[in-house]
């Protein structure tokens, strides 16, 4: 026999929070007390800055994963032909031809199926959605904002993939506060330095991009049995291409998010894979993501006003969000 709760998580649609977190948010908001993942250098540092934490939030999303996209490398089988996005060019095969092109999911492909932008876009989908969830959890404890924030991607198998969010809620000790919550990777301590030095936190951003590109004949003879020890230019431009794309990705996320900057969380990732795309079609894919942490600028004077009193000016700033909000 089901109980409500169960009732409850069937018919659930997908929009807002689900049912088991949004009980949870309720019992941490009635209970009166503030859970957190802080240590305590980073709980010291946050109350430095005029924050306390509130509670712990997580969003979270499982996502199915199947159809990443159509257009591959641009290499035609059995043509022995490369085509662009702008048209066909190179030459035959193994003879005089132009070298393959190294097709990227954010590269400006006249199609939205080029290479493996479908799969990029599931990502993407699968980690603004965590994040978001968070922060309505977030905002639903009046937090202003949530640190020290944790992104895990773990497989489920057969295609299915969890993306988590978990961070810790803080609220402004001030009387002014934010109409949504920002976002931070940046543990306690940092964010103090940050709002000291008259920086704040905006938003989490993800760069992600995932690259192909045929083994033409100049790298297979570069990896051949009696080949020197020497450059393979073409898996060079691979790797080079994918993270550049990667960066672009983030780089524009970052001016969508209205910030005047990122720090990066780590250093930008990469994996190569070999695919066997059909009978004498051999290609590598390269899959790089960077993961920063966006801020603005709200004070540019050498000496700043008391720390309560800063989240009143990031309500300023330029495509920002916030609003005047009294405390609940």
């Amino acid at each position: 026999m089901r109980g409500d709760g169960a009732a409850a998580m069937s018919t659930w649609d997908g929009t807002g929070l689900p049912p088991a977190a949004q009980a949870r948010i309720e019992r941490a908001r009635t209970s009166g007390v503030a859970s957190s993942l802080l240590p305590v250098a980073g709980h010291v540092g946050i109350e430095s800055c005029g924050f306390t934490p509130v509670g712990e939030v997580m969003g979270c999303i499982v996502e199915y994963i199947g159809f990443q996209g159509y257009g591959g490398c641009g290499w035609y089988a059995g043509s022995g032909m490369y085509a662009g996005a702008g048209g066909g060019y190179g030459g035959a095969y193994g003879g005089s031809y132009a070298s393959p092109p190294v097709v990227t999911s954010g590269g400006g492909s006249s199609s939205s199926w080029a290479g493996f932008a479908p799969y990029v876009s599931a990502l993407y989908h699968g980690w603004d959605t965590a994040v978001d969830r968070m922060l309505t959890e977030a905002s639903e404890l009046g937090a202003d904002g949530v640190v020290g924030v944790r992104l895990t991607e773990q497989h489920l198998g057969a295609g299915n993939r969890e993306f988590v969010a978990l961070g810790t809620a803080v609220r402004s000790t001030g009387e002014t506060h934010a109409g949504w919550p920002f976002s931070t990777t940046l543990a306690g301590q940092d964010v103090a330095k940050l709002v000291h030095s008259g920086w704040m936190p905006a938003s989490i951003a993800v760069g992600i991009s995932v690259a192909i590109r045929h083994d033409d004949y100049a790298t297979r003879v570069a990896q051949g049995a009696w080949a020197p020890n020497m450059e393979v230019a073409g898996f060079s431009e691979l790797v080079t291409a994918v993270r550049a794309d990667a960066r672009r990705q983030l780089a524009q996320r970052t001016s969508h998010a209205g910030a005047d900057g990122a720090i990066l969380d780590s250093p930008v990732s990469l994996s190569v894979h070999e695919l066997e795309a059909g009978e004498g079609h051999r290609d590598h894919v390269a899959e790089s993501s960077v993961l920063a942490s966006t801020v603005v600028r709200f004070h540019r004077a050498e000496t700043l006003p008391p720390a309560p009193s800063m989240v009143v000016m990031l309500s300023g700033n330029r495509n920002s969000t916030t609003r005047r909000r009294r405390r609940p």
